[in-house]
């Protein structure tokens, strides 16, 4: 299959370049930015996909421009389908990933598709009126929305929270600042949530939106305290006030039953790597990094 990949050199899109070859895919890379809609349209044109992985967004919450959020996650993934929908074939499937930040805080645990969503925070809310966007072009593109919650791996940038921790522990840092240690999140491997997405690339039902999570949610202090255990190095944990947001979501657990049910049909499953293997390949990636600038 021949896939147009946008947010190719992110770090999701890294990891999904890898995974797509190795089943054997065709992955081209989008260059065009998403708000030069000549050259997008020029590309896609030229490219003429068999089916589209949209990942290119700002997603980092703390982002300092708000308006950014709308101007790619919404805009620019309008002239995106706007491209494709001139396409002379349309591609069999376009996977848009959203996320799980549009349902907000609530007290409902864990969350599935149908739960209203109450985003908190600009890139959820500018997530969430993409997925509105979308739908209006249901009747002319094959469209699958995915949620994915909190996830991670070796290569996330460290203005996140577990690369930031990771880093911390790889130097043996002797202290860390941080915000609040009591928000709940998965924190599930990359690797998971890029089969997911292949997956639903060829099993998605069109116009369907599907949570990408394991529905276990973790603190940030029992991710410090596994730390702690797997590299016997005990920083001090500072709370820095500046870190701390107003509108945190405070526990973010997903429901993957709609998608596990999909997979199950087609006698499919996925593979979950656990926390602490997770955090294991983080930790050896982050010591060779460390070790390479002495």
């Amino acid at each position: 299959m021949k896939i147009l990949l946008t947010g190719a050199d992110g770090f999701t899109g890294r990891a999904l370049v890898a995974r797509a070859i190795s089943q054997g895919h065709e992955v081209i890379a989008l260059q065009a930015d998403l708000t030069d809609t000549h050259a997008l349209q020029q590309e896609v044109m030229a490219t003429v996909p068999d089916a589209v992985i949209h990942l290119a967004a700002i997603s980092f919450v703390g982002h300092a421009r708000d308006d950014a959020f709308y101007t790619v996650n919404v805009v620019g993934t309008t002239n995106l389908l706007n491209a494709l929908v001139r396409l002379p074939t349309h591609p069999t499937r376009v996977l848009l990933a959203s996320s799980a930040n549009i349902y907000g805080n609530t007290a409902h645990s864990p969350i599935d598709e149908t739960w209203a969503p109450a985003p908190v925070n600009h890139y959820g809310m500018s997530k969430l009126a993409m997925e509105y966007m979308a739908r209006t072009y249901s009747d002319r593109l094959n469209l699958v929305i995915t949620r994915p919650f909190n996830y991670t791996g070796p290569g996330q940038d460290s203005h996140f929270v577990i690369p930031k921790l990771i880093m911390h522990f790889a130097e043996c840092s002797p202290g860390i600042e941080l915000g609040n240690l009591n928000v709940e999140r998965e924190f599930n491997d990359v690797q998971m949530v890029c089969d997911a997405y292949l997956l639903l690339l060829a099993h998605g039902e069109p116009g369907e939106t599907y949570n990408i999570c394991s529905g276990h949610p973790y603190s940030l202090q029992f991710v410090i305290d596994t730390l702690v255990r797997m590299t016997s190095h005990a920083p001090e944990i500072q709370i820095n006030p500046a870190f701390v947001r107003t509108n945190e979501v405070h526990r973010l657990c997903g429901n993957p039953a709609k998608l596990q049910m999909l997979l199950a049909k087609h006698g499919l499953q996925m593979e979950m790597p656990t926390l602490e293997d997770t955090l294991a390949r983080m930790l050896t990636a982050a010591r060779d990094r460390v070790r390479a600038s002495h």
